[in-house]
């Protein structure tokens, strides 16, 4: 039993602490039914309220039970308190008053002056409750007896009959035979009891003794009816009707009459009872969670009516705010593949085998020709220029998205020119037969004319365009404009070394700053959400908590849990991007290893290390995976350029919204025949069926470009014109569906 009002009283906690979340006005009658329900739980008393309609002998039945004049009564209405009776070795009576002041009185006389209706018929306002003490057998037994006010007097007291009705175990519903169940009081046993699950009631008439005897059958016919159809919760054998004459039987008490007793039915009644109480006593909690349920379910639909606005405006608020986190973070992420790719494509072209391959010849030939410093401008600055602005565009892309740290421009700088000095001539003038051959400068530059500057800049072809073998070396020593042409080939070597190194050097210290401009910072939340969001997580977890303790009696609720709310971090925060690294290894990459390695200049080892690569006369075919890098940058710039449209719009939908958008949405239907038409026909002409999805369309856009884009036909000028059609109507039918 302990154990079990031990439950009662953690149950008792969470309704008082589920009430403070609704911040209740203490008047309000839910407010008032919490406390007095919570007060009720944790009572090791067993209560029996006689309620009723003024005037219809409740303290005179009562005083008939107890054996004496305890209560006041008179012919008019008197009580103007709930006045509990429990037991005491003597009578007496205990005031205490809302001050604080207790008032102890042996007898009931000081009743008069606190417990019944003044002058005006009201009642005090000073007092908090009153107890009289009686040595009476039952009431030892645990039990409490509680005379409240009569009803249908005072909306005063109506309203602290029906607050106190909720601390009764067992109600007594005194009637008046004389005018039987009356409007007000059908109205009450549906309000007060019935609704608020308060079930164990038993009927008493009184007054059946003032009627013919006729009368009386009717009467007794009529309150079968009204007994039959109250459900009355009592245990089984037990009627919930009884007829007792109250005064006839107070005064056959107070004489010691028993046989008129008897024939009032007191006695009948207090077997009754006092078997009904024998059976409920024990198990108080069935009889009192009910009225708990009652109570509960009209705080947890006011606990839903706060929390559930609340949720969905939090849950708006974020569904925004991470819809924007999400579409900067997949911008950051797309930025900075679009940067790490160019970054790799530029790092890729900085490697030094690639660079001796595509330049060495032609600036070779351009160092003998004394013309390097226009083929550095034309060519190799050209072809950087494109490399570099191909990288920094996605860091402004960032810095327009962002506004984070403006970024720098990438600057690599060639190294000096440079610079050969001739070898003395040879004796023999088989090869020198022209005069004009020097150094110039000191060694800045060079020039050959005539013929021997002609054979210089043809061994530079032979020698880069030929593997030059051991038997070959006797000839390359004796031939004096191949030991030049091996002097402009080192040299050449020697620059594109330094130009790749400190390029390189260069560029992986221009990566590490871009982390400072492709990211974004997670602002905190308004203060006001911040708030809600706390108050949401206090209505909730009352909630929570008051359906585990309703569960732990065996109180079933319609309700579902809340989820517990993640913890939200409001502070500060960056993001940035950090997917694997661009990185070539050793291994993988010749250039990056040859790199690594000791760059002692060995003019003949160098010379023929070198891949021949003729140069071409006719521009080249662009490769398929050069069309395929066009093709990936411009889809990084369409879907960075939507995203940004969809940040500046003033709503926009989640990420999921915007996917489900997209990719099962057929498009409107158009509203002209002209435009049908259209629409039909860039179907067709995207081999896609009608209402394709647009991501249907755009994956067929992007299969065809990556079939018909000029580019991939430079050597064939009939199929580049026919690609050139076929791509302008490939555009303009996608041009028509992305924008339905």
């Amino acid at each position: 039993m302990q154990q079990q009002y031990e439950g009662y009283k953690d149950l008792a906690d969470s309704l008082k602490s589920a009430s403070a979340l609704l911040n209740l006005e203490r008047k309000s009658q839910l407010h008032q039914d919490i406390i007095t329900i919570c007060n009720h739980l944790v009572n090791p008393s067993f209560r029996i309220a006689v309620f009723g309609p003024f005037n219809h002998g409740k303290s005179t039945l009562l005083n008939a039970m107890l054996g004496n004049r305890t209560l006041p009564i008179d012919l008019i209405p008197t009580t103007g308190a709930s006045i509990t009776v429990k037991y005491g070795s003597d009578v007496r009576t205990r005031i205490m008053l809302l001050d604080g002041t207790e008032i102890y009185r042996s007898g009931t006389e000081i009743l008069q002056q606190f417990a019944i209706l003044d002058g005006n018929r009201q009642m005090r306002k000073d007092v908090a409750s009153v107890e009289v003490f009686c040595p009476h057998p039952f009431l030892e037994t645990g039990v409490e007896f509680l005379d409240l006010p009569g009803t249908n007097d005072r909306d005063e007291q109506d309203n602290l009959v029906r607050e106190q009705l909720l601390s009764a175990d067992l109600v007594i519903q005194l009637l008046d035979a004389r005018k039987l169940m009356t409007l007000g009081e059908r109205e009450n046993l549906r309000d007060w009891l019935l609704d608020r699950g308060i079930k164990t009631v038993i009927f008493v008439a009184n007054f059946l003794n003032l009627l013919e005897p006729d009368e009386q059958k009717q009467v007794q016919n009529r309150l079968l009816f009204v007994a039959e159809s109250f459900r009355a919760e009592l245990p089984p054998g037990f009627s919930n009707l009884y007829r007792v004459d109250a005064l006839p039987a107070l005064r056959a008490r107070l004489k010691g009459d028993v046989a008129a007793a008897n024939s009032s039915g007191l006695a009948a009644f207090e077997t009754a009872l006092q078997n009904i109480v024998g059976i409920l006593q024990p198990n108080r909690g069935s009889v009192r969670l009910p009225r708990v349920e009652a109570i509960a379910s009209q705080i947890q639909l006011s606990l839903k009516a706060k929390i559930d606005p609340i949720a969905i405006e939090i849950k708006s608020f974020d569904d925004k705010q991470n819809s924007k986190i999400e579409i900067k973070q997949k911008a950051a992420n797309l930025i900075y593949k679009g940067f790490t790719t160019s970054v790799g494509e530029l790092r890729n072209w900085l490697a030094l085998p690639k660079l001796l391959t595509k330049y060495q010849a032609d600036a070779a030939v351009a160092l003998a020709e004394n013309n390097f410093k226009v083929w550095q401008t034309n060519t190799l600055k050209k072809d950087l220029t494109q490399l570099q602005l191909a990288a920094v565009k996605w860091l402004y892309q960032a810095y327009e998205f962002f506004q984070e740290e403006r970024p720098q421009d990438l600057l690599i700088p060639f190294p000096s020119e440079p610079q050969v000095i001739l070898p003395p001539k040879p004796s023999s003038t088989d090869d020198l037969s022209e005069p004009g051959s020097i150094a110039v400068g000191g060694g800045i530059g060079w020039l050959l004319g005539g013929p021997v500057g002609a054979a210089v800049v043809g061994s530079i072809s032979y020698l880069l365009n030929k593997n030059i073998q051991k038997q070959d070396e006797q000839l390359a020593k004796d031939s004096y404009h191949q030991d030049v042409a091996k002097l402009c080939i080192t040299a050449i070597e020697d620059y594109l070394s330094n130009f790749s190194s400190q390029a390189l050097s260069i560029l992986t210290e221009y990566e590490q700053k871009a982390d400072k401009v492709i990211c974004f910072e997670v602002s905190q939340e308004p203060l006001e959400i911040t708030n809600k969001r706390e108050n949401l997580q206090q209505l909730q977890n009352g909630f929570n908590q008051l359906l585990r303790e309703l569960e732990k009696v065996n109180i079933l609720s319609n309700h579902q849990p809340y989820k517990e709310i993640p913890k939200y971090s409001n502070t500060k925060r960056k993001y940035s991007p950090q997917p694997n690294r661009v990185q070539i290894s050793p291994e993988k990459d010749p250039g990056v290893k040859r790199q690594q390695e000791n760059t002692t200049k060995n003019t003949r080892t160098r010379v023929e290390s070198v891949s021949p690569p003729p140069p071409p006369k006719t521009p080249p075919s662009p490769r398929k995976e050069e069309v395929e890098a066009k093709f990936r940058d411009w889809e990084l710039n369409e879907e960075i350029a939507r995203m940004k449209a969809e940040m500046r719009s003033p709503g926009f939908k989640t990420g999921k919204q915007q996917n489900t958008t997209q990719s099962n949405e057929a498009p409107n239907q158009p509203k002209t025949q002209t435009q049908k038409d259209k629409i039909t026909r860039a179907y067709s002409i995207l081999g896609l069926q009608a209402n394709a999805s647009l991501a249907e369309v755009k994956q067929a856009y992007r299969t065809l470009v990556k079939k018909w884009h000029p580019d991939l036909f430079v050597n064939q000028p009939q199929l580049q014109k026919q690609a050139q059609e076929k791509m302008h109507l490939v555009n303009e039918a996608y041009t028509i569906l992305s924008d339905k």
